[in-house]
């Protein structure tokens, strides 16, 4: 299984007729996406790549029956563009784009979040914006994830970074640990979903088994991931820290991976998630060793478990008729034997007894 998209994913591409939106149609074409419909205003009717054009998502939706939206529009019209996929009813929006303001994600945020509380329009979810996207290993892709990297597997890996993404997937794959879902979630201060959230589902998703959790520098986000761990989550899960040698005050690409005020840094991150018995890895290269340790003991802790108690139900009618057959032949047996009167001697004390009485003096 997976989360969030599969095959059954029929998705629109929003500024499918620009530069980025067009090479990586082409690219969730190859990998087997279902991309139904592309949208720009005023390009209704044309077709990039075989795949039709509508000048708006709602058009979109009502003539391909999409249910997710990709966006590649430039950052002064992205908020723009979540707004009409959320009014849609499409029910996952994955914005690409990065370098949105602050305040125009945080307007998007609230938008979004305010309809899947009152669960409205299909309770529409948004990833990102700056971020990766999203790809479900063999069954489908959404952003801008390559498709080569990955295989099926157990494992299901959230990341805030993009490019550490790649390379933490490649090397699972090269070590025979293939991905459930790989989610990148973004980096700016105002994103769409979570960690929690991504646990949250990870959590939830029976063939996922393990989870591996990509952080960085800045914000609290990692922190509250750990507390949510601890509380909820029983699935094994090892975690890595991006910027361990960053200096505090100094930027280091994402919008929100910035050390202010003593908060946010690395050594915080992975002393939080230590504390609450996750495994840290140092260097992206150790993941794949710690996954493959937590993986193999949750495997083995349940196969010790389940012969044990199934002997336990087998063995346990056996023995219990050959309890009771003891009592009944022992019953068997004293019943056999002479009653005797209370307060006679017994055998053993009579002859002693006997001889005492004949030789007392009449």
């Amino acid at each position: 299984m997976s989360i969030l998209i599969d095959k059954n994913t029929r998705l629109v591409v929003q500024g499918i007729t620009g530069r980025d939106g067009a090479f990586h149609t082409r690219q969730m074409l190859d990998y087997g996406t279902k991309v139904v419909a592309g949208s720009t205003p005023g390009k209704g009717g044309e077709v990039v790549h075989g795949v039709p054009v509508f000048d708006s998502v709602a058009e979109a939706v009502a003539a391909t029956k999409a249910n997710a939206s990709v966006i590649y529009v430039p950052a002064a019209a992205a908020a723009d563009a979540i707004y009409e996929a959320a009014d849609a009813g499409l029910g996952l929006i994955v914005c690409i784009t990065e370098g949105l303001p602050v305040r125009d994600a945080l307007a998007a945020w609230h938008y979004v979040a305010q309809m899947r509380e009152r669960g409205t329009n299909g309770k529409p979810r948004l990833l990102g914006p700056n971020c990766p996207g999203l790809i479900s290993p063999g069954q489908s892709k959404v952003g801008i994830l390559p498709g080569r990297i990955t295989r099926p597997g157990p494992i299901g890996v959230i990341s805030r970074s993009g490019t550490l993404t790649y390379e933490v997937v490649q090397q699972l794959t090269h070590a025979g640990l293939g991905q459930t879902t790989c989610l990148g979630i973004g980096g700016d201060p105002v994103i769409g979903t979570n960690f929690i959230d991504a646990l949250t589902l990870f959590e939830a998703d029976p063939k996922t088994e393990a989870i591996v959790l990509i952080g960085e520098i800045g914000g609290t986000d990692e922190e509250e991931a750990a507390l949510f761990i601890r509380r909820r989550v029983s699935k094994p899960v090892v975690a890595f820290i991006a910027g361990q040698t960053a200096p505090p005050g100094k930027r280091m690409g994402h919008a929100g991976a910035i050390i202010a005020g003593g908060t946010g840094t690395a050594a915080e991150k992975m002393a939080a998630f230590e504390a609450v018995g996750v495994p840290v890895a140092r260097i992206p290269s150790e993941i794949p060793g710690l996954i493959a340790g937590a993986l193999g003991r949750r495997r083995s802790h349940g196969t010790r478990v389940t012969p044990g108690r199934a002997k336990k139900k087998v063995a346990s009618p056996a023995r219990k008729p050959a309890r009771k057959a003891k009592p009944a032949a022992g019953r068997a047996r004293t019943a056999a034997r002479p009653v005797r009167k209370p307060g006679r001697p017994t055998p053993k004390k009579s002859p002693v007894r006997k001889t005492s009485r004949s030789r007392r003096p009449r």
